[in-house]
C-alpha cells in the first residue's frame, strides 16, 4: 500500500467523520449502570464521571435537564442512567449525556440501611412508641399524588368502610428529589392536627420498582412521620417494599388500600355485631322481667299468704280437720256405728271376757243410752 491509496483527512474532517460513524452506529439512547464519581456543578450544568469499575466515560447534564431529574447523584452513588452519545468534532470529545438519572437498587438499599441504623440507635424505631390507631376515627388526612390510582382507592375503600369519616386530601409528590415538600406538608397538618380534630395521617404511594421508593428512605422525611403529634400509617408500594418511613410509623399496611382497611372499621361487619348485640340485649331484658316478675309473683304470693284473713282461714281448716279427726277417733263415733261399751260394777271398761265374772252386774253404754245387764251364762273354758 502507497501513501498515495491512503485516504486523507484534515483534523477537522477526521473528526467530523468519526462523528458521522457515530451518529450512524450508534442507538440515539441507551441505558448505563454505573457508579458517578466526582460529580460537579459547572455553570449550572452537573458534570461527573460514569464508571463500572474497569471503564470510565465523562457524563453531563445540562442545566436545562438538571431541575427536571428526580435524584441528584453524590460522589459513589449507582444510578441507571438514560443517555445519548455527545461528540464534539472541534476537540474529538466523547461525552455522555444524561436525559434522566434514577439511583440504582445498590444505593437505595445502602441509603435505607444507613438511616434505618441511624433512626434505630436514637430509638424513633421502638415498638414501645408506636401509637394505637384510632378506633373509629371521625377525620383523617391523606397524604398522596394527586391524581393518582392509589388516591382513587383510598377514597373509595373509606366510603365502602366508614362513609362518616371525613377525608382530608394534601396533595403531594412521591417521588424525586421531594423531601422537602412531604415534610413541610407533615408539619403543616401537625401544626393543625388539634384545631382540625385529626384522628390520624395515611401516607401512601402506589407501586413501582424500590427505587421509585427512595423519597421514602429520606432521613427528614421518617423524622417528619416520627414527629407528627397523630398516629401515622403507611401504605407505600407493594407488600414486599419495605422504607424507612414504614418503620418509623405507627402501623405499616403492604398498600394504599391496605392502609384505608387498617385504619377505618367495616360498618357492615360493625353493624352485624350490633344486632348480635341488640339481639343478645333484648333476650337479656326479656329474661330479667320474666325473673323479676316471677319474685314479684313470688313475694306476692308471700305477702298473701302472710294476710290476717288467710292465716285465719288457715287456722280454721287446721281446727276443722282435726275436730274431723277427733271426731273419727271418739268411742261415740263408734258407738253410733253399732259397738257398744261394757263396764262393770267398778266402773272399769272391759276389754276381754275374762275379766267378766258369772252373775256380774254390767252396764251395757249403745250410742243412745245405757242398759244394765247380768252375766249368767258361764264363760266358755
Amino acid at each position: 500500500m502507497t501513501a498515495a491509496s491512503l485516504p486523507h483527512y484534515s483534523i477537522s474532517a477526521l473528526n467530523q467523520a468519526i462523528g458521522n460513524l457515530l451518529e450512524r452506529g450508534f442507538a440515539p439512547r441507551f441505558l448505563l449502570d454505573a457508579t458517578v464519581s466526582r460529580p460537579q456543578l459547572k455553570k449550572g450544568h452537573l458534570w461527573m464521571t460514569l464508571s463500572d469499575g474497569q471503564a470510565s466515560i465523562g457524563a453531563v447534564v445540562w442545566a436545562s435537564q438538571l431541575a427536571k431529574l428526580s435524584h441528584q447523584p453524590s460522589d459513589g452513588d449507582g444510578v441507571i442512567v438514560v443517555g445519548k452519545l455527545n461528540f464534539w468534532a472541534n476537540r474529538a470529545s466523547l461525552t455522555v449525556q444524561v436525559l434522566d438519572l434514577r439511583p440504582s437498587l445498590s444505593t437505595v438499599l445502602r441509603q435505607f440501611e444507613r438511616v434505618s441504623q441511624l433512626l434505630e440507635a436514637e430509638g424513633l424505631l421502638d415498638l414501645v412508641r408506636k401509637r394505637p390507631l384510632p378506633v373509629a376515627p371521625h377525620h383523617i388526612a391523606v397524604l398522596t399524588s394527586v391524581p393518582s390510582s392509589a388516591l382513587a382507592d383510598l377514597l373509595r375503600t373509606a366510603r365502602e368502610r366508614w362513609p362518616c369519616a371525613r377525608v382530608l386530601v394534601v396533595p403531594i409528590p412521591v417521588q424525586g428529589a421531594v423531601e422537602g415538600q412531604i415534610c413541610r406538608a407533615l408539619a403543616a397538618l401537625g401544626e393543625r392536627a388539634d384545631a382540625w380534630g385529626l384522628d390520624a395521617v395515611v401516607l401512601a404511594r402506589g407501586g413501582g420498582s424500590r427505587e421509585d421508593l427512595a423519597v421514602f428512605d429520606s432521613e427528614a422525611v421518617a423524622r417528619a412521620v416520627a414527629a407528627c403529634p397523630v398516629p401515622v400509617i403507611t401504605g407505600v408500594g407493594h407488600e414486599d417494599d419495605t422504607t424507612v418511613v414504614d418503620l418509623v410509623a405507627d402501623h405499616r399496611a403492604a398498600t394504599p388500600t391496605g392502609a384505608m382497611v387498617a385504619l377505618l372499621p367495616d360498618r357492615t361487619t360493625l353493624l352485624g355485631q350490633l344486632e348480635r348485640s341488640t339481639a343478645h340485649l333484648r333476650e337479656l331484658v326479656r329474661w330479667r322481667l320474666q325473673r323479676e316478675r316471677s319474685q314479684l309473683q313470688q313475694r306476692q304470693d308471700a305477702l298473701l299468704a302472710a294476710h290476717p284473713r288467710q292465716l285465719l282461714q288457715r287456722q280454721r281448716r287446721d281446727l276443722q280437720q282435726q275436730q274431723r279427726l277427733l271426731q273419727a277417733l271418739s268411742p261415740q263415733h263408734w258407738l253410733e256405728r253399732g259397738f257398744s261399751l261394757i263396764i262393770n260394777s267398778r266402773g272399769q271398761l272391759i276389754g276381754s271376757v275374762q275379766d267378766l265374772q258369772a252373775g256380774e252386774r254390767v252396764t251395757l253404754k249403745l250410742a243412745d243410752g245405757e242398759r244394765s245387764a247380768t252375766i249368767s251364762a258361764p264363760l266358755p273354758q
